[in-house]
């Protein structure tokens, strides 16, 4: 006895699903955190004290290249998450590139929350003892 055909049937694909919507939370747990808070420390340079006060191309330099590396962010991040959602919607399966970008989007959102996009908390200033009164 044959089985009768259904229109519009097959099989139900849940492998990439999944890498779509773990590569999809990836981007919105790590990188997109990284840009905000690494947007908000691009012009700070703690820790870093130049000789002469008036030579400001490192700081210039140092300022784009931050800016470079949230730009390369954005860049990534945005094209990792079109393409999951739009191989989601079409139920294809992502090309290869895409898991080289997610993975480079993470080192480079590491980098920022590592660097720059770190808060900084100040040191707390000592009470003066009351014997030093």
């Amino acid at each position: 006895m044959e089985r009768p055909r259904r229109l519009g049937s097959r099989p139900i694909r849940w492998r990439p699903v999944w890498d779509d919507a773990l590569l999809i939370a990836g981007v919105l747990v790590a990188p997109l955190p990284a840009l905000v808070l690494g947007a908000r420390g691009m012009f700070r340079h703690r820790g870093y004290v130049t000789g002469d006060p008036n030579d400001r191309a490192s700081v210039v330099i140092m300022v784009t290249m931050r800016a470079l590396v949230l730009l390369l962010v954005l860049a990534l991040s945005a094209i990792t998450l079109v393409s999951c959602v739009g191989a989601w919607i079409k139920g294809v399966e992502l090309h290869g590139m895409v898991y080289v970008f997610f993975v480079l989007d993470l080192l480079l959102a590491a980098l920022v929350l590592l660097t720059f996009g770190r808060n900084e908390k100040r040191p707390s200033r000592r009470r003066a003892s009351p014997a030093a009164r």
